[in-house]
């Protein structure tokens, strides 16, 4: 067997729950910490600004960080619609359940649990 196959790469998963996983466990915190850098950078060019009335030069660089935070903060808000709108265009169910409102269906995963292998014996 290869190391190209899906079922090796991915252990087994379809690529969608790939996806969802990568998104939810990389992505998405990744996305989380850099917002809140871009948002601390930003808050710190206010108070450059306002702390330094009388210095030209440290009111420049205060709007320097604030138009980068800004900047940081769009691009983050930017790739979380993007994940958003890749999600949404594959077809990836993120709820769990396949919800048809049309016919008045529900179809939940099916769920099988396994005991524990000290009860086995």
């Amino acid at each position: 067997m290869s190391l190209f196959f899906t079922n090796v790469a991915y252990a087994g998963e379809s690529l969608d729950v790939f996806i969802l996983k990568v998104n939810n466990l990389i992505i998405n915190p990744l996305i989380l910490l850099l917002f809140a850098l871009a948002l601390a950078y930003f808050l710190w060019g206010i108070f450059q600004f306002l702390t330094n009335s009388t210095n030209e030069e440290k009111r420049t660089e205060g709007k320097k960080h604030m138009m980068y935070g800004i900047l940081g903060l769009v691009i983050m808000m930017a790739v979380f619609m993007l994940m958003g709108v890749i999600i949404d265009t594959l077809g990836i169910n993120t709820s769990g359940t396949n919800i048809d409102p049309e016919n008045g269906t529900v179809i939940l995963n099916t769920y099988t649990p396994t005991p524990p292998a000290g009860l086995l014996q």
